[in-house]
């Protein structure tokens, strides 16, 4: 799992076989009819090469996002840390109003990975 944009939001991934990439994005709601509420918006489509991750998510009231970028180390230095793996690249947010118009916001991001649990 991965920090998404907002403290309490997340990403998780799951990469199949041949590259395929499933998951979802738990985010909360920003427009008038979701306010506030917890989304999960699940992976319409997804890739994974080795290094390059892409995904997009299936829209959720008129919203919808991708990412383009690479799945690497991050700055964490054991997996129990945050970051010790981050997505990094490009993450974009698509909208269409009522009127069908649909605007699109990129944004470079960092991703970093949640701290797995210690061994006991």
């Amino acid at each position: 799992m991965y920090a998404f944009l907002r403290d309490g939001e997340f990403v998780q991934i799951t990469i199949e076989d041949q590259g395929k990439v499933s998951g979802f994005i738990s985010r909360y709601g920003d427009t008038e009819s979701d306010k506030n509420s917890f989304i999960d918006q699940f992976f319409e489509s997804g890739k994974f090469d080795g290094k390059s991750l892409n995904f997009a998510t299936k829209p959720v009231h008129g919203v919808w996002f991708t990412f383009t970028g690479t799945l690497g180390r991050g700055p964490g230095k054991t997996p129990e840390e945050e970051g010790y793996f981050a997505l990094r690249g490009t993450l974009t947010r698509f909208k269409t109003d009522t009127s069908e118009k649909t605007t699109r916001e990129p944004r470079t991001v960092e991703l970093k990975s949640f701290p797995r649990d210690a061994a006991p």
